[in-house]
């Protein structure tokens, strides 16, 4: 009992240290204590008019809680907690919030081909139908996407239908899995930190 107490501390003691360095960090790029959009961009290498800078607009825009667009750093530790730990569920009631563009909890055919068109350039046009001997087009997987999580066919998909149909789809799941994924500029990123970091000391 005492040894898992004593993992425990270490684990917190773990994540303050972490907590302080991303501080350290977060002001030594923001040193106005706010994160633009074009500082979110260029921290991650993205380059402006690429499909992944569409993408990293609507993460940026999920991200911004309180919509002023500017992310403050508690902001910023939710995003990377959320993308570097958070369980599945959690990470697409997430996706979803960054397909809703208008905010209003639902998903409209407008508001899903609009991030299907993003995903699938990034994907380059490869997204495989069910059998993966053929690629869909980006309007064909957007119909595969309400012909599966739509349930009561409104042509309108709450937050509750995209999280349950996703949990049971996987090519879903697998449509929404990005090799340019936040979770990889993160760890990339926080990775070139410490590097510069011990190169200072």
């Amino acid at each position: 009992m005492g040894q898992n107490h004593q993992v425990q501390a270490q684990e917190e003691e773990l994540e303050l240290n972490s907590i302080q360095d991303l501080y350290k960090s977060f002001i030594m790029e923001c040193p106005s204590g706010s994160l633009y959009l074009h500082e979110f961009k260029r921290m991650f290498g993205v380059q402006h008019g690429t499909p992944e800078s569409e993408y990293m607009d609507s993460i940026f825009r999920a991200f911004d809680m309180n919509h002023d667009n500017t992310m403050d750093f508690i902001e910023y530790v939710a995003a990377l907690h959320l993308v570097l730990r958070g369980k599945l569920e959690d990470k697409l009631r997430w996706s979803f919030k960054v397909f809703d563009g208008d905010d209003n909890g639902r998903l409209d055919r407008r508001e899903l081909r609009k991030i299907v068109k993003i995903i699938y350039k990034i994907k380059k046009g490869s997204v495989p139908d069910e059998t993966g001997t053929g690629n869909l087009t980006a309007e064909q997987v957007c119909e595969r996407i309400f012909q599966e999580v739509d349930v009561n066919s409104d042509g309108q998909i709450t937050l509750d239908e995209f999280v349950e149909g996703a949990q049971k789809s996987p090519w879903l799941r697998e449509f929404l899995q990005l090799d340019v994924n936040p979770s990889g500029w993160v760890q990339k990123y926080l990775c070139d930190r410490k590097l510069m970091s011990a190169k200072d000391s």
